[in-house]
Parts: C-alpha cells; structure tokens; sequence
C-alpha cells in the first residue's frame, strides 16, 4: 500500500510522535477523567428535594463530598495542563539536574494524585452508599460517573507514577559510572609504548641531575692524586 509523502511526513513530524508517547496519552486520560469527574457533579451534583426548594449535594446531602469532588477534579485538570506543557519542552532542556528535579516533581505528584483519588473513591463511595434511595429526583446518573472515573483516575495516575519513576531511572545521573567510563576511556585512547622508543629516565638528586650523569663511571669523576717526580742526583 502506498502511503502519500505528505502523510508519512506528517506520522513522522514532532507534534504526532509527541501525541502517541505513553505519558502524554495518560496525561490526556487523566485530564479526561478529572474533567469528567468535576463537571458532572458540578452541573447535576446539587438537587433540590421535593418538600424543600433548597439545593443539596446528592451524595447523601452532603456538600463535603461534593466539594471535594469539584475541587479534586479541577485542581488534577489544571495538573495535567500543565505537565502537558512542560512536556512539550522536555527535549529541549539542556540542564539534567533541572531534567531531573522536572521528573522527581512528576513522580511525587502522580503519587500523590493516585493517593488523593484513592481516599476520594473511598469517600464518595460510602457517601453515596449511604444516600437514601429516590431521594433526589435527578442527578443519579451523575453520582456514579464521578464515582466511576474517581476510580479510573486511579488506576491512570498508578500507571503515570510507573511511567515517571522509568524516567528518572533512566535519565538519572551516576558521579561515579560517569567517572568510571572517562578514565577507561582515557586509557584506551593512550598509546601504549613500543619496544624502539627510547625511554626517558628518570631525575634524580637535589639538583635535578640525570641518573645517566650521575650514574658515570667512578674513575671519570673521582679526583685524581697527584704523582711524585724523581729528581736525577748531580
């Protein structure tokens, strides 16, 4: 089959190879599910009952829960926008300890974000449990989505605190393996030496004199002793 230049063009240009990385495609589902969560009980999560014309939350009347969704679901939104960002620059950053702090800082709050959705499953989940039934004439549909993706949204920010502790595995550097590899790289580009270059001795003495000047015979440098004459007898 043959495929256009164009599109193959396009399959391979930065923005398509951004798109289908694992982390942004997480990174959208998470937005997804924390948009899905904060808006449905924000439009349909506080009912009216049918003796009061007073607005309650539908989680057994417990605006607690509510708020906690709402403001759950938009604080992990605002999150995911922004990492979005910051991964688009991600490649273009030149610095790794800031690269570093950049992905610790991703870690530690998909964890804690997996946290957060945990206890607000958990949360709701009793909330609604405990709702009397056909109390509200709307808005069951929507308790049980917010319900549904709290738990999703779990299981998608479990996966991107893996994803990010991969690249900080990664991308981590080591003092020490750095260290390792340039000295054995400077001992292999040195040439070793060969059996017909002259070898340099070494200096020895006080004054810097060579062992080769040093090292002369002891008749060429020890003082010689004067000889006697004998003088003919008149």
């Amino acid at each position: 089959m043959h495929i256009p230049k164009s599109l193959q063009e396009l399959a391979n240009s930065e923005a398509v190879q951004f798109l289908r990385r694992p982390k942004t495609i997480t990174r959208v589902f998470e937005g997804v599910f924390s948009l899905i969560v904060f808006s449905s009980l924000l439009t349909d999560g506080y009912q009216n009952k049918m003796e009061s014309p007073q607005l309650h939350c539908i989680l057994n009347s417990n605006s607690v829960a509510c708020s906690f969704a709402v403001g759950a679901g938009f604080l992990a939104f605002l999150s995911c926008l922004a990492f979005l960002v910051l991964d688009t620059q991600e490649t273009r950053i030149a610095d790794t300890r800031f690269k570093t702090a950049f992905q610790l800082l991703d870690f530690i709050l998909a964890v804690l974000w997996a946290v957060v959705w945990f206890m607000g499953f958990c949360f709701l989940a009793n909330q609604w449990q405990h709702s009397p039934p056909k109390e509200f004439l709307l808005g069951s549909s929507s308790a049980q989505a917010a319900i549904a993706f709290t738990f999703f949204s779990i299981l998608v920010w479990i996966f991107q605190a893996y994803l990010a502790f991969q690249d900080l595995r990664n991308d981590a550097p080591v003092p020490y393996k750095r260290s390792l590899d340039e000295g054995s790289m400077v001992l292999t580009t040195l040439p070793l030496p060969s059996a017909n270059s002259p070898v340099n001795m070494p200096t020895t003495g006080p004054n810097s004199l060579s062992y080769a000047s040093s090292a002369l015979s002891p008749c060429l440098t020890a003082p010689k002793a004067p000889r006697l004459a004998m003088m003919p007898d008149n």
